[in-house]
């Protein structure tokens, strides 16, 4: 198999399957009953047809019948008034029409037998027919139940899948509330130990360079401080407000 003859059969492979996905079971059978009822109704028609003519020879017959007839008084009254000439041709003319009821008989005959057959025929598909419409109205309710039944499923399935995103969204949240929880909780820790002062809280000095130098300048304060003490009480003994530290002296 060539190269196109396998792209034209991966193509009618496709349509098939595109047309059998859009069918609608309920849509063909309709058609089919359509067209049933439609041949039912030629047929009926052909029927009509061959009665029809059958009674247009019956009737033709009894129309030769009735001059063959007339034809048998016309020889006896020749033969009573000693015309035997003329009872010879009235006779003739009787064999005649004798031959053409022959025909008749013949042809109605034939008429009436197929007339028969398809009468018969047509009560077989009529019977045939009237069991499809049946199977069609059930086919189609079981096909409506079907499809019913379907988007109940797909509005369940929706329902799910739905209920499923929201129940991993409240998860998430519920995740990040309890990340906030877990990180202010240790935030107020580390601020309860001094790990973390409130400055640090406000993001000033979060550099470790700039607190080791924050912590050398105030030693060297601290160090400043203890020094000029140390001179003052060198000095003058001791100062004013040691003396107030020690209150008033006593009488």
């Amino acid at each position: 198999m060539g190269f196109f003859s396998r792209l034209a059969n991966f193509f009618r492979i496709r349509a098939n399957a595109a047309l059998d996905k859009a069918e609608d079971p309920g849509q063909v059978m309709d058609y089919s009953y359509t067209e049933q009822l439609k041949q039912l109704q030629n047929l009926k028609r052909s029927i009509a047809e061959v009665v029809t003519n059958e009674k247009l020879l019956e009737m033709r017959q009894r129309e030769v019948q009735q001059k063959i007839n007339t034809l048998d008084q016309q020889a006896m009254l020749a033969l009573q008034a000693n015309r035997e000439d003329l009872a010879r041709m009235a006779l003739q003319k009787k064999e005649a029409l004798l031959v053409q009821i022959n025909s008749y008989e013949q042809q109605i005959a034939q008429l009436h037998a197929q007339a028969e057959k398809l009468i018969t025929m047509e009560r077989t598909i009529s019977a045939r027919v009237d069991a499809f419409r049946t199977q069609k109205e059930m086919v189609k309710a079981q096909y409506g139940a079907a499809q019913a039944q379907v988007k109940v499923n797909e509005a369940v399935t929706g329902i799910s899948q739905e209920m499923t995103e929201m129940n991993l969204a409240m998860q998430r949240a519920q995740d990040k509330v309890l990340s906030m929880q877990a990180r202010a909780n240790a935030m107020e820790t580390l601020i309860e130990e001094g790990t973390l002062s409130e400055q640090g809280l406000l993001g000033e000095g979060g550099d470790p360079l700039d607190r080791e130098l924050r912590q050398i300048s105030s030693q060297q304060n601290v160090d400043a401080q203890l020094q000029a003490m140390k001179q003052q009480m060198q000095l003058g003994g001791p100062s004013t407000q040691q003396r107030q530290i020690e209150g008033p002296p006593s009488n």
